[in-house]
């Protein structure tokens, strides 16, 4: 996958819960930059995410997540369907707590972008500039999926 800001990440999971059709569709793109991972760090940090699971599917409104590898800045994305902007939210201010305590403060974003599907947005490879958070600039955009052209 490939944003707006040029970084890429490579989806390494995907986390589906299942439930009713969604009545109010959201993208949520998170992004996060690890303390003190590197190199090999990285491998370590993808295999222990697995744990993490449960953090997050038992949210209500949950639908679905992929895990995005780090980019070329080191940083991670989720990028997640969810059932209802209120519920998006809930889970972002939620997840900010564990995310600080490994994470640069300064690196955790997000972007909530309601009326989105993810596979549409997908199919697409663009999103619309709509949001709710913290946070400017185009890191969150998706510009292109599938392998780069050489």
């Amino acid at each position: 996958m490939t944003f707006a800001d040029g970084t890429t990440g490579t989806v390494y999971r995907e986390t589906v819960a299942d439930g009713d059709p969604l009545a109010d569709p959201v993208v949520l793109v998170v992004s996060f930059r690890l303390r003190g991972v590197h190199g090999r760090g990285h491998a370590l940090f993808r295999a222990e995410s697995l744990l993490n699971t449960p953090l997050f599917a038992g949210f209500p409104g949950f639908v679905s997540k992929l895990w995005l590898t780090a980019d070329e800045d080191e940083r991670y994305r989720g990028f997640y369907q969810w059932d209802g902007a209120r519920a998006a939210d809930d889970y972002v201010s939620a997840l900010w707590w564990p995310l600080a305590l490994v994470s640069h403060r300064a690196s955790i974003r997000y972007r909530v972008l309601p009326g989105l599907r993810r596979d549409e947005v997908l199919a697409d490879s663009a999103a619309p500039d709509a949001s709710t958070g913290p946070t400017c600039g185009p890191w969150w955009r998706l510009v292109r999926t599938g392998s780069r052209s050489r």
